[in-house]
């Protein structure tokens, strides 16, 4: 139990980590009633998440959602830091699909953009999620945010070794990698997780006429500002990554 989250009624000594019961709740789901499990737990956890922001997520919510006492999803994740962790292991399950378990392109500047592109498509899926993967506390401290899972990482590594980069490259590589990745993913990630933007002329025109006033240069450039560039500036931001660990790499040049 955490100190976000008040005692449930009737949560005594001895009912966490219980081993689950040999007869399954039945959780209630899209397609129908089906046997709670630990997976399912984790999945509609995220799409809590997705939905309502990690703030408003608690045991006992999440078992309205599945239609269960939040005493049964205890007997599957102890609480809800644990449910956090499952969280955040349950997407980065979703990442190794969209990046480490596809195929390798023929290059290493070919993974290099595969991946990241992938991370992207997490971030932009999962945004409420995504700065939860970038600042839980990762199993060892020197692993840089925002991907510091050690099953990722290890795959990721393996897969510039597949290209011949030497062990200096590759960390060189990883480090290149989560610094762009966390700088541009955090920002469009919070910028996604309100409400549907409208286009940049609504923004503009709604935008408090007296405070802008006061700011002639804001007010003059407020179109410019406003304009959703993010596609644009992560090609271009991911290119000159590519650029810069060829310039400095001794090993890898372009093909």
């Amino acid at each position: 139990m955490t100190a976000h989250e008040p005692e449930e009624p009737g949560r005594g000594p001895g009912t966490l980590g219980q081993p689950p019961p040999a007869c399954p709740e039945r959780a209630r789901t899209p397609g129908g009633r089906r046997p709670l499990d630990r997976s399912l737990i984790l999945r509609e956890a995220v799409r809590f998440i997705d939905a309502h922001g990690r703030e408003q997520l608690t045991m006992r919510r999440l078992g309205a959602v599945l239609g269960v006492e939040a005493m049964a999803l205890y007997r599957y994740v102890p609480g809800r830091d644990h449910l956090l962790d499952g969280v955040v292991e349950t997407v980065m399950d979703e990442l190794s699909g969209l990046t480490l378990e596809r195929e390798r392109p023929g290059t290493w500047q070919g993974f290099l953009q595969q991946t990241a592109h992938g991370v992207r498509a997490i971030a932009l899926r999962h945004p409420r999620v995504f700065p939860l993967v970038a600042t839980r506390p990762p199993a060892v401290p020197w692993l840089r945010p925002p991907l510091r899972s050690l099953r990722w990482v290890e795959a990721f590594l393996q897969g510039l070794r597949h290209y011949g980069l030497s062990n200096r490259d590759s960390a060189h590589v990883y480090r290149a990698l989560s610094t762009f990745l966390l700088g541009h993913l955090l920002l469009e990630s919070a910028t996604r997780a309100g409400e549907p933007r409208p286009d940049a002329t609504a923004e503009v025109d709604s935008a408090p006429t007296d405070e802008l006033a006061a700011h002639p240069l804001v007010a003059e450039l407020a179109h410019e500002l406003a304009d959703d560039t993010f596609d644009d500036e992560f090609e271009e931001g991911l290119a000159e990554l590519v650029d810069r660990v060829v310039e400095r790499s001794a090993g890898p040049r372009p093909s």
